[in-house]
């Protein structure tokens, strides 16, 4: 999710989130694998792994499944290998979308992501065609009426923060990826209550949608985060919060 839509499109999937809360969580466990198998199993020396854990914690995954995760990464139990892959494609309307996968069988993966992408009127792209309109950031969101903006500026800023914004009732927190868990732990141990937190892929243009090309985006996006191999998707539909509601 990104640009000014992204926090109606976060609410949205959070009142989802429940129903799908197993995939979720496999494919948390797939990220702290694949984090720990390449950097090792401790999150103070491995930011990745790090990253990894707080999106599994903010999908409310126990922690033994995630230690659990942990040592299947770092070799002390056998587990599948994954491999990460990112695919770039359009949407209805010329949305673009970015995926981040991870797979245990490549080519199974890029043929059914292009499968998926066919059948919902979409087309997958070869490497670097959207990416350059995309810039990757660290993204915070702290809803309306738990902090001022004052206070909130204050704290981000002198954390490392690039900037403070208001987006359709929460406060967005800007952060370069590097500086993210910086901002992250400042305003956690100021007591700020964070609805969401992290690295994503933000479009530098937004493509608006009206109500009916929102629908073939949106089917093909919930496609897509199906997908068992999809970790996360990105893309640049601006879709009113309204329509967003009756999706």
């Amino acid at each position: 999710m990104a640009g000014h839509s992204a926090w109606k499109n976060i609410k949205h999937k959070k009142a989802a989130a429940d129903a799908k809360r197993g995939k979720i969580w496999s494919k948390c466990s797939r990220a702290i694998i694949v984090a720990a198998r390449n950097g090792g199993g401790d999150p103070k020396f491995n930011t990745t792994l790090r990253y990894a854990i707080e999106d599994a914690k903010s999908s409310n995954m126990p922690k033994d499944t995630i230690e659990k995760a942990i040592k299947k990464g770092t070799g002390e139990t056998e587990g599948v290998r994954y491999d990460p892959i990112r695919y770039e494609g359009y949407a209805p309307g010329g949305v673009a979308i970015i995926l981040d996968c991870l797979t245990d069988n490549l080519n199974r993966t890029a043929s059914e992501i292009r499968m998926i992408f066919d059948k919902h009127h979409g087309n997958l792209a070869k490497p670097g065609a959207v990416a350059f309109s995309f810039a990757s950031k660290g993204v915070l969101y702290v809803e309306a009426g738990k902090i001022s903006e004052d206070r909130l500026m204050e704290l981000a800023l002198d954390a490392g923060a690039e900037d403070v914004a208001d987006s359709d009732g929460a406060w967005q927190v800007t952060t370069e990826p590097a500086d993210f868990l910086k901002v992250k732990d400042a305003l956690t141990a100021a007591g700020v209550e964070l609805a969401s937190a992290e690295v994503t892929m933000q479009p530098l243009t937004m493509v608006q949608c009206d109500a009916a090309m929102a629908a073939k985006v949106m089917k093909l996006i919930d496609a897509l985060e199906d997908h068992d191999d999809v970790q996360k998707v990105f893309h640049n539909a601006d879709i009113a919060e309204e329509v967003m509601a009756k999706l």
